[in-house]
């Protein structure tokens, strides 16, 4: 409303940002509520995707309000109009103070979740855009440069657009079945080939079971093993929790090469 009444494509680009930030954060609790039930007989991994579908409706929201203020914005550059800065400064001012005390609820544990970590870039980026509205209100105010209003707007867009695509690839790839960030198959194929009496390992496959979890299954051909099994496996399982952070294993020991399926790698 404040934007309508201001007459600033700026404070509307802010305020859709905001608003797209607010549905977004509604998505991400909802997700991470999701995400804590437990499994059932059919949704046996329970649901931990859903922080990543969150994350991924989440980024297509702030592409479609970044479409509409762009629209806007280059209209109003054809055809400046006037704008009442005073309103606008203190409506980015009060975003200011709101969205900079909600991106602090979001800072910890951000590092490895996405979901909370698309909160908190939402809401930091939001408190830096609010800033500068203030500045360019200010501009404008003393300068009478109507036209710097609908480029700040366009500004917003791109700082938003660069964060969301990172945003949507990572989510993207995690809806993909991708290996989650930071985890190196490679390595991980190593360590499997270093154990005793692993021969080969084929049917190696990563993945995310949510935005702050990953699962891991492996084939490995022990053509000569000998000794207790059930060690060899807890010992791997306990390795591959503490070098790559992913608890969730299942290792199949073979004496012969054998597939479940009809490609495997």
């Amino acid at each position: 409303m404040a934007g309508y009444f201001a007459n600033s494509t700026a404070l509307f680009a802010d305020a859709g940002h905001n608003l797209s930030d607010v549905l977004g954060l509604a998505l991400a609790g909802g997700a991470a509520w999701l995400a804590r039930r437990p499994g059932g007989e059919r949704r046996t991994y329970g649901f931990g995707k859903a922080t990543i579908f969150a994350a991924l409706i989440n980024g297509l929201l702030l592409v479609f309000a970044s479409g509409a203020i762009v629209w806007e914005a280059a209209h109003k550059l054809m055809n400046p109009q006037p704008v009442r800065e005073n309103l606008v400064m203190i409506t980015a001012a009060i975003g200011v103070l709101i969205n900079g005390g909600t991106a602090l609820l979001f800072m910890r544990g951000r590092e490895n979740d996405a979901n909370l970590r698309a909160a908190f870039l939402h809401m930091a980026s939001d408190t830096l855009i609010s800033v500068g509205v203030i500045v360019s209100g200010a501009v404008v105010l003393l300068t009478g440069a109507l036209w710097l209003d609908p480029l700040v707007s366009l500004v917003i867009v791109a700082i938003v657009v660069v964060g969301t695509f990172g945003l949507l690839r990572e989510a993207g790839d995690m809806a993909l079945d991708a290996a989650p960030p930071g985890v190196d198959v490679a390595a991980i194929r190593r360590f499997l080939s270093e154990q005793p009496g692993v021969d080969e390992v084929h049917d190696l496959h990563v993945w995310a079971m949510g935005a702050a979890t990953a699962a891991l299954t492996a084939h490995l051909v022990r053509p000569n093993a000998v000794g207790d099994d059930d060690a060899f496996l807890q010992t791997i399982c306990g390795e591959t929790a503490r070098r790559f952070g992913i608890d969730h294993v299942t290792i199949q020991v073979e004496r012969q090469a054998f597939s479940c399926h009809k490609h495997h790698d």
